[in-house]
């Protein structure tokens, strides 16, 4: 015997599973199908015979359409089944089954992971989650009830549990990616640009805790983050500082040229500093200064 002979015989031989036969009397049966489906489902919801399937020696599925409203490639099922030598079939059971392309309903998901932030109002209680890993314990008991109540009260704490590294995370990276996170502050604003952000404005309220490196409470009724935590690269129109830099004075700013004191004249033109006022240019009922000795003397006219 060759070893290619031996290798073959050694396989073991496989199997097949026969379909199973249509059986006839079983097939037949669309009637009895229907008229027991129509006692199941409601007036109008059983629609055209649509195949008759083999599902094993003497069963049969008889399939109908659907017709109730929403289940869309659905279908009902009735199993037929004939027992050995007998001349007449009887029904085994009922079903209402998807087709492939079916409308289905999303997976079961339990209402706690259904749940979104969105759903909560602020009257809703949430149920207690024991293992939270957004949560750690704030101090750490001894067992003594007296003496960790004590430990509490002087540390300050009166919380349970503060908020873990996982925590702190989550919410930085939430509010980072909100409305309010860092933004390129030099490309925004109507008039002009927004040039400063909130780590500079003295409307922010810092953060306590790790957090307040990185966000603060917007206290400025003017901004739209009023109230909101606020990443402190994150700028506005509203900034404590927002337009010192455009701000001019509050006086009026001249170029003027003093002829005396009760006067002012305004020349535009640059005047030389060794450069005399010509003695036209000076009024005719300019006021004399008292003391000067030009002033002192008097004319003929004014002495008569």
């Amino acid at each position: 015997m060759t070893a290619a002979t031996a290798s073959s015989t050694s396989r073991p031989a496989r199997t097949r599973t026969a379909k199973p036969k249509l059986d006839a009397i079983a097939a037949a049966a669309v009637d009895l199908a229907r008229e027991v489906l129509e006692e199941v489902a409601e007036p109008g919801q059983v629609g055209e015979h649509l195949r008759s399937v083999a599902v094993g020696d003497r069963m049969v599925d008889q399939v109908f359409a659907c017709e109730m409203p929403g289940y869309r490639g659905w279908s009902w099922h009735v199993t037929v089944v004939r027992a050995s030598r007998a001349k007449v079939a009887t029904v085994a059971e009922t079903a209402l089954l998807p087709g492939e392309d079916a409308l289905l309903a999303p997976d079961w998901e339990p209402w706690s992971e259904r749940l979104r932030p969105s759903d909560v109002g602020a009257d809703d209680l949430l149920p207690y989650r024991e293992q939270d890993a957004r949560l750690e314990f704030g101090y750490e008991q001894t067992g003594d009830e007296d003496a960790d109540r004590l430990a509490q009260w002087e540390l300050g704490l009166g919380r349970v549990r503060v908020l873990s590294p996982e925590g702190r995370s989550e919410a930085a990276e939430r509010w980072s990616a909100g409305e309010f996170g860092p933004r390129e502050i030099s490309a925004r604003g109507r008039r002009g640009t927004v040039t400063a952000s909130c780590a500079s404005c003295g409307f922010v309220s810092l953060l306590a805790g790790s957090l307040r490196g990185e966000f603060g409470i917007c206290t400025n009724e003017w901004s739209p983050a009023d109230g909101r935590v606020v990443h402190l690269r994150y700028g506005c129109g509203s900034h404590s500082e927002t337009g010192q830099e455009e701000a001019g004075s509050e006086f009026p700013v001249s170029d003027g040229v003093v002829v005396d004191e009760l006067r002012v004249e305004y020349d535009t033109s640059p005047i030389a500093q060794d450069e005399a006022v010509p003695a036209a240019e000076v009024p005719a009922d300019a006021a004399e200064v008292p003391g000067d000795g030009a002033a002192s003397e008097q004319t003929p006219s004014e002495e008569g």
